[in-house]
């Protein structure tokens, strides 16, 4: 049987942050400068901070439903062309996306029923939820340097965008682990980033490994910004978040 052959155009992700390894460097300073402001935002009025924290995982949000998951449609066209004969092959991206979701929640149900138990279990339990997020973070830092689109603007929003999700899983591990996580949490966090995207500045990954990293941090935001949002919605602020939504979405269809 005979393939057909691959667009080239089709999916091809930058390396060495798309041509930009300086500003990609920067971004990755920055995400790591993120994590590590981790726990101060209680001297920030509580209003505001809600008020940023929604804009932020609607803004998020925008960047994949409005970015991410076509580009993932793409890679999915790619991998059935190059593996026709795979199971599912044009729906193993959305799969993978998936199973992104699905394993943040499995982490957060298991997190949420042990909170409170034994000191020792609680350590164990809360190393875990680190480990997740460290891995998480080094996920995003890598693909810094390994995006589906050319350019500098598609790199500033894509850093903007986990910015901001960085700012909002954060605060959501400051408030659940305190001081605890104040003291090394963030610092573990900052140097997962930074590890991954040192990672992605000398290693390269093939298309298909790409869109599958990228399916399954896709899966990864929509779970955790809804995980910050959903749970009290006294406290989430509707209009904040559609407004960040649609300005983002906006900036992204514009640029």
């Amino acid at each position: 049987m005979t393939t057909a052959p691959v667009p080239e155009a089709l999916f091809q992700p930058e390396t060495a942050g798309g041509g930009f390894p300086v500003a990609t460097v920067v971004f990755a300073l920055g995400f790591a400068a993120v994590h590590l402001s981790a726990g101060r935002w209680e001297f920030v009025h509580p209003e505001r901070r809600r008020l940023f924290l929604s804009a932020g995982g609607g803004a998020s949000v925008a960047y994949v439903f409005v970015l991410v998951l076509p580009e993932m449609g793409e890679a999915a066209l790619v991998v059935s062309e190059v593996r026709l004969d795979a199971f599912f092959a044009e729906q193993l991206v959305f799969l993978v996306a998936l199973l992104g979701f699905t394993l943040f929640y499995g982490v957060e149900v298991f997190v949420s029923q042990r909170r409170g138990e034994a000191i020792e279990t609680s350590r164990m339990v809360y190393r875990a939820h680190l480990l997740v997020f460290v891995a998480y973070s080094a996920t995003i830092g890598y693909l810094l340097f390994h995006q589906e689109r050319a350019g500098l603007t598609n790199l500033f929003f894509y850093s903007l965008a986990m910015g901001l999700h960085f700012a909002i899983t954060d605060y959501g591990l400051h408030r659940h682990y305190g001081a605890t996580f104040d003291t090394t949490g963030r610092v573990l966090l900052a140097a997962g980033t930074l590890v991954g995207a040192t990672t992605g500045l000398l290693t390269a990954l093939d298309p298909f490994s790409v869109a599958m990293l990228f399916g399954f941090l896709a899966g990864g935001i929509v779970f955790n910004v809804l995980k910050e949002e959903l749970p009290d919605i006294t406290e989430s602020r509707f209009a904040a978040f559609a407004g960040g939504a649609f300005v983002f979405a906006v900036l992204l269809l514009l640029a």
